[in-house]
């Protein structure tokens, strides 16, 4: 029988050995913890390919695009997907025509939604508070505005 002395020499030999010749025998290889700025640059990495259709199907998505790309300068393709640059045309004909006072930055935030919610409302199909929530008669509302006309 070993004594635990030479048990953990042997393993430590063996670890040593096998990290030398590029692999690992059983060892956990310790990585260093993400500094607070790599971890915010991974954020907003994340945070720019996020869509939110806001309850959108992608045929209204393509309608609402479509739409945009006519009249409110969206550059982008037409594939459903409500995106960064989707959201920032949308925001310039909200600021333009339903008070918008929020940046112009694709962020779906409250001064967005709220201004959804003046359009909605003066246009018959919300009658909920202007909040700035987007809860589901705000999101109803705004699938009633996306939908295609025939």
């Amino acid at each position: 029988m070993r004594s635990s002395s030479t048990t953990r020499f042997l393993v430590s030999l063996t670890v040593a050995a096998g990290a030398a010749v590029g692999g690992s025998v059983g060892a956990a290889v310790a990585t260093p913890a993400p500094t607070a700025r790599q971890a915010a640059v991974t954020q907003v990495g994340v945070r720019l390919t996020i869509v939110e259709n806001l309850g959108l199907d992608t045929s209204e998505a393509e309608y609402l695009q479509d739409w945009l790309a006519r009249y409110w300068g969206y550059p982008g393709e037409l594939d459903g997907r409500l995106d960064t640059e989707s959201w920032k045309a949308l925001q310039r004909f909200l600021g333009a025509k339903w008070g918008c006072t929020g940046p112009i930055d694709a962020t779906v935030g409250t001064e967005t939604v709220k201004a959804l919610q003046r359009r909605r409302k003066v246009h018959e199909s919300y009658h909920g508070p202007i909040d700035g929530i987007a809860g589901e008669s705000t999101r109803a509302a705004f699938k009633r505005f996306a939908a295609p006309k025939s």
